[in-house]
């Protein structure tokens, strides 16, 4: 196992491509890809999709990126452990991210952090605007977006993908029934996420790579997913939303997912972070955290705990 090349292909997905890795780290952009074609060569295997326009991971990269990463991780880890000395973790962290991850996914885990770090404080800031981490003094954000997010000295660390799905109330879901398509949909009321106006559209991804778009008009509009979600359940509309999102409400039976074999896209959620080096332990310690628990809290409407509202 060579863990240098391991470490560079790392790197490459952290920053979102060999030529922001390259400017980050300060190491020509031919090394990181050699470093990365020596890799797949060893393993016989692609791991990168690569083309002048973007980058993305084959199905084989997902699954060593995960674990090259957890090992990466595991290491700084020990580093960090023998920096404390085995003192007990304490002090502030900043962390952004957006209402609905607050709310659905954080809600449910960072209990158990702060239960187990109890001289840890922690200020969260809950907004669906990009904060700034430099300018407003956040130590770590977690970031959904659907390209790479562009380049700006940040370390961005991949979580996991979260699919989106059609929800809307039961009597709705009868009333297209199971064999229903994308063009079943026309004419229906949408609640659209943001509450600027626009033009409206579900983009949908469906079996065999099939694609549609169904345009729509936004019934209610609203930055807020909890209220966009109450008036999917009151039947006012069909609402893209998060399977995360749903999941305690679909379980519940107050809504269902409409045309469950497409998705309203799967944006990927990740860690910002200013860089691991000379990170205090606390920030490290609430970083590698998110990192382990966020992919079972955010992947998707069967596996999240019904009673999580």
């Amino acid at each position: 196992m060579d863990l240098n090349q391991a470490w560079h292909f790392v790197q490459v997905v952290d920053k979102g491509g060999f030529s922001a890795a390259a400017r980050v780290l300060g190491v020509p952009k031919s090394r990181l890809s050699r470093q990365v074609k020596a890799l797949e060569a060893r393993l016989d295997m692609r791991l990168l999709r690569r083309d002048s326009r973007r980058m993305s991971l084959t199905e084989a990269g997902e699954a060593y990126y995960r674990h090259a990463r957890m090992a990466m991780d595991g290491v700084a880890a020990a580093e960090a452990a023998a920096r404390r000395d085995g003192r007990t973790l304490e002090g502030a962290v900043v962390l952004s991210c957006s209402a609905g991850v607050a709310q659905f996914a954080l809600g449910r885990i960072l209990p158990r952090f702060l239960a187990a770090h109890p001289r840890v404080v922690l200020r969260l800031q809950a907004s669906n605007d990009f904060a700034d981490l430099i300018g407003d003094g956040v130590d770590l954000a977690v970031r959904a977006h659907t390209r790479l997010l562009p380049d700006s000295g940040l370390i961005q660390r991949r979580i996991t993908r979260v699919p989106w799905g059609l929800h809307g109330a039961p009597a709705l879901a009868q009333r297209l029934g199971p064999g229903a398509s994308p063009t079943d949909l026309d004419g229906l009321p949408g609640l659209a996420l943001g509450w600027r106006p626009g033009a409206d559209a579900w983009s949908l991804q469906g079996p065999d790579g099939r694609s549609a778009s169904v345009p729509f008009a936004a019934r209610m509009r609203s930055d807020d997913m909890v209220s966009l979600k109450q008036a999917a359940a009151a039947g006012l509309g069909v609402a893209a939303l998060p399977g995360y999102v749903c999941a305690g409400d679909v379980a519940a039976g107050r809504l269902s997912r409409l045309l469950p074999e497409w998705t309203a896209g799967t944006p990927e959620i990740s860690l910002m972070t200013h860089g691991r080096r000379g990170s205090p332990p606390q920030v490290d310690a609430l970083a590698d955290f998110l990192l382990r628990e966020l992919p079972d809290v955010m992947k998707g409407d069967g596996d999240a705990d019904p009673g999580a509202d």
